[in-house]
């Protein structure tokens, strides 16, 4: 016998009321108002159309779809004269834009200080590196003599910080030997943590301090 087929109620009408759940009501809302967007601009493509959409959810929050503004499409439709009116708009988006520039000058202004500062980096360690030679010295051993007041200083700044690094840099690996002898030695009391007898690291014991 053949098996009879499945019967469905086929597609549903949906009954036109207000949906009762919140969060289902939300999603419909959501939905719903992308598609009549779509409508508009489906209408604004093919028709060229004017259409201004103005939507305000369950929460009063407000949308709107406009082209080619809903301001224009307003005042046409109050038979206003659109350049009166949008006068007041344009010279906002006339600051806002002037603003922008600006903005974007000063920021472009201080990228050039940053690169100028840079260039002149550069131009210091190649005239460091120059005196050297072939010599195969540390740059801070090269010779001053050629350079001048502003050059030493930066020098003398560069070399600062690169021994606040070194000294906390030692610092940490000082401790960190400190706190691995200390804990070498509870675990074997005869663990000499200064066998050479020449301190942590073989450093002066001022270096650092």
């Amino acid at each position: 016998m053949a098996s009879e087929g499945k019967k469905t109620r086929g597609r549903q009408r949906i009954e036109m009321k207000r949906i009762e759940k919140e969060d289902d009501l939300l999603v419909s809302f959501s939905k719903r108002r992308s598609g009549i967007s779509k409508k508009a601009s489906d209408m604004v493509t093919l028709c060229g159309g004017e259409v201004a959409i103005v939507i305000f959810s369950p929460s009063s929050k407000p949308f709107s779809f406009g082209h080619p503004s809903i301001d224009v499409v307003i005042n046409r439709f109050l038979n206003r004269n659109p350049l009166e009116n949008n006068e007041h708009t344009h010279q906002i988006m006339e600051v806002h834009r002037n603003m922008r520039i600006a903005d974007l000058i000063q920021l472009f202004n201080e990228l050039l200080i940053q690169l100028e500062a840079l260039k002149e980096q550069s131009k210091l360690l190649e005239k460091i590196s120059k005196t050297r030679g072939n010599n195969q010295e540390f740059w801070w051993n090269a010779s001053l003599d050629e350079l001048d007041v502003n050059e030493l200083k930066q020098t003398y700044a560069s070399m600062a910080e690169l021994h606040m690094t070194i000294t906390n840099h030692l610092k940490e690996r000082r401790n960190a030997f400190d706190a691995s002898s200390s804990s070498a030695q509870q675990t074997n009391p005869n663990f000499d943590t200064n066998p050479s007898g020449l301190g942590s690291y073989a450093f002066p014991p001022s270096y650092g301090h």
